[in-house]
This record gives structure tokens, C-alpha cells and sequence, in this order.
């Protein structure tokens, strides 16, 4: 792995661990194995560096999840595994996480990747949503758009409560609870 390659992801992973504020560039080069010329070298500094990560981040979050919503079969069954997917509950969402982090949120280039993923998502459920109307699977009167958001929600919100909680549980319900809402039987345990 390139130099450049070994300080994106552990920028990637610092970024999860601690957040943009709490990642500092001594952390990133003691994790990465790279000396502070090289990351000025291949980056604007850190911001550029964190850029970089966070586009990577995002990028594989938009792949994971095309990989459920592109599956074949009922709209709602691809929403289904979406919502159900293996994940690190626990550890919360690594876009999701930087959302919290105030450097990020008030600065528009750090803040355009987490905008840009989590506009495609809600717009993807949308599309799964609007699908699932055509094809009689969901009620007609729903609103695409409004229950895209609300499943995007039930993602970073079932995260947080989680976390807090310190069990999968209330993210677990939170999938169910969406599922239900939209008429789908899911398992206790799916």
C-alpha cells in the first residue's frame, strides 16, 4: 500500500474513532507509519487529508448499500436488507459520526461528502419506495421522499440510541418498527 494510500485509511479509521477534532496529525502519522513530509507531500494538510478520507468513507457506504438496493426481488425485501444488514452497530456510522463534529459541520468542504451521501440514500429509498408503490407492494398515499428520510433516520438515529444504550437493541427495533410501518413482516430476530 502507497504512502498516500496508508494515510487515508487511517485517517478513515481515526476519523471514526474520534472524530475530526480528535484526529490529530502526530495520531494520523503513528497510525498510518508514515512521516509528517509524506502527508504534506500527498495533502493540503489536514483538512485535505480528512477530505480524502471522508470521500473514501462515503464512497464505500454508497457501494454497501447499492449492493442491497440493486439486489433482485421485491423493492421492499432490498429495503429489508438494507435496514437488517450485518454492521458494527455498536461503533455507529463512520459518515454519521463526523455529522456531530463541529469543524466539520461549519466548514462546507468538509461537510459536502456527508451531504452528498446522505442526499443519495434518502433519494435511493425514495426510488425503492416509489418502486414498491408501482409494483402495489406499499400503499399508494405514502410519500416517497418523506419515507426515504425517515429510513435514513431510522439508520443514524437507531446508531446513536445504540450507542447509548450499549446493545444493537434499539437499532434492531428501530429497522423493525420502519419495516412494519411500511407493511412488511419481518422476524423478531431477521
Amino acid at each position: 500500500m502507497s504512502s498516500a494510500e496508508r494515510l487515508i485509511e487511517a485517517t478513515r479509521e481515526l476519523l471514526w474513532e474520534r472524530g475530526y477534532a480528535g484526529t490529530s496529525p502526530k495520531a494520523i502519522q503513528a497510525r498510518s507509519g508514515v512521516g509528517v513530509g509524506s502527508m504534506y507531500h500527498h495533502f493540503d494538510g489536514k483538512a485535505g487529508l480528512a477530505l480524502a478520507a471522508m470521500r473514501r468513507s462515503a464512497q464505500e457506504l454508497k457501494e454497501m448499500a447499492e449492493a442491497h438496493f440493486s439486489r433482485p426481488g421485491p423493492a421492499g425485501r432490498r429495503i429489508a436488507s438494507y435496514l437488517q444488514r450485518e454492521r458494527d452497530v455498536l461503533r455507529g456510522c463512520p459518515i454519521g459520526r463526523l455529522t456531530m463534529d463541529f469543524d466539520v459541520v461549519n466548514n462546507s468542504d468538509l461537510r459536502a461528502p456527508l451531504d452528498e451521501v446522505f442526499a443519495w440514500l434518502r433519494s435511493r429509498l425514495a426510488d425503492l419506495v416509489a418502486e414498491g408503490q408501482e409494483s402495489g407492494e406499499f400503499r399508494a398515499e405514502l410519500d416517497p421522499q418523506a419515507v426515504g428520510a425517515m429510513l435514513a433516520a431510522v439508520v443514524q438515529g437507531g446508531y446513536v440510541m445504540a450507542r447509548s444504550a450499549d446493545t444493537a437493541e434499539p437499532f434492531d427495533a428501530a429497522a423493525r418498527g420502519a419495516l412494519s410501518l411500511l407493511g412488511l413482516r419481518v422476524p423478531q430476530h431477521a
